[in-house]
């Protein structure tokens, strides 16, 4: 009976450790930091729609973390991260890699100069997804794999 829970916890052990390396993996980090971005742009466009009451501390939350995901989210791309976790990284990336970055940087930016004059009402948060969204929409665009 020892035995068995004794091989029981050693193999939890072993899987929960593998889990662990996946989760520092690039391809793994930046699929996390999209859903970051999803949800904050959810959250944005919830409150554009009227869908959701306008709430300064989401508004200001979402933009903050686009912001902060936006000028990380090149770093997570180092060379052999190209395949594994499913990943819808185009090879484009690491070809184009500059364009990428400058790409990152303006959803980066566009962000930032929201959060500089925060919305203050559905109908700016509305205008500032328009300014925002093109900037998602064009690194999907060439960079990111149609599922």
């Amino acid at each position: 009976m020892k035995f068995r829970i004794l091989a029981a916890a050693a193999a939890l052990s072993i899987i929960g450790a593998g889990f662990v390396a996946a989760a520092d993996e690039p391809q793994v980090v930046r699929q996390e930091m999209m859903k970051k971005v999803g949800g904050a742009m959810g959250a944005l466009s919830g409150i554009a729609k009227g869908e959701k009451p306008y709430d300064a501390d989401v508004v200001k939350a979402s933009l903050t973390t686009m912001s902060e995901v936006a000028k990380a989210f090149p770093d997570q791309f180092p060379a052999g991260s190209e395949t594994g976790h499913d990943t819808e990284a185009k090879a484009a990336i690491w070809e184009q890699m500059d364009d990428f970055k400058a790409k990152s940087a303006k959803l980066g930016e566009a962000a930032d100069a929201v959060l500089a004059s925060l919305p203050a009402d559905q109908a700016a948060v509305g205008a500032a997804l328009g300014a925002i969204g093109p900037n998602c929409g064009g690194c999907h665009e060439v960079y990111r794999v149609k599922k």
